[in-house]
């Protein structure tokens, strides 16, 4: 549990900017403007492709969650097109926001992590098997992804393992989401807002909760293991 307390204090310092956002009304028709982009993607033809790879990406920094383009993206596209297309923008997307966190912002984020002594044990056991943390955490959807991005890159794990481990693991819930936006068929319907869930999502829930499981026992090893060598130094 001390990694999800760990993770978890980061992320609420950064869910408070989205709170400060819906304050201020910028998020309020946030789910109808990306719609609206997806239109205007549509219209582009094959200058679309690259218009909604830039446009996951900046949605990725920005802090804004990526379902509603990745639905879109099997609406507007067929499934195999729309799942590539959001792997290599959400991955994109996940590298860019790791390295303004490693490079851009680490000062602020290493404020967060001082109000979090235990943190830097948690560091080391992501040091130690960060691409098998980083892969079972993408694959649970209980995971927020935009913030982990920025988590993340205050670690130890290296950019190779972390862009590695994060493709793959994002990979069932894209071909996911993507299949069920190319589903719904309609830009204007892709609201989740009363629909109940499939079969395959609750399907990936269940992976996503036995992952989660996976996540919390195999980091609770790696911790003890790197504060028992602590010890022993």
């Amino acid at each position: 549990m001390k990694f999800f307390k760990q993770f978890g204090g980061i992320s609420l310092e950064i869910v408070g900017l989205i709170i400060i956002a819906k304050q201020l009304l910028l998020v309020t028709s946030l789910n109808g403007s990306l719609q609206n982009l997806l239109q205007w993607i549509d219209s582009l033809g094959n200058v679309g492709y690259l218009a909604f790879i830039l446009v996951y990406i900046i949605a990725t920094i920005f802090l804004i969650s990526g379902l509603i383009l990745t639905l879109g993206a099997g609406v507007i596209f067929n499934v195999i097109k729309g799942s590539i297309l959001v792997s290599i923008a959400s991955t994109l997307g996940a590298i860019i926001a790791f390295l303004i966190g490693r490079y851009v912002a680490r000062g602020w984020v290493k404020k967060q992590i001082e109000k979090q002594p235990n943190f830097q044990l948690i560091d080391e056991a992501v040091a130690k098997e960060g691409w098998k943390i980083v892969g079972l955490t993408r694959l649970s959807p209980l995971f927020p992804f935009v913030f982990l991005n920025y988590a993340f890159g205050v670690t130890k794990v290296s950019l190779r393992d972390y862009t590695l481990a994060s493709w793959i693991g994002m990979i069932p819930g894209t071909i996911m989401y993507v299949y069920i936006g190319s589903l719904i068929g309609d830009v204007a319907s892709l609201g989740m807002e009363g629909r109940e869930k499939t079969s395959l999502e609750w399907g990936l829930y269940i992976v996503g909760l036995v992952s989660t499981i996976a996540v919390t026992i195999y980091v609770t090893k790696i911790a003890k293991e790197a504060l028992n060598s602590k010890l022993e130094n």
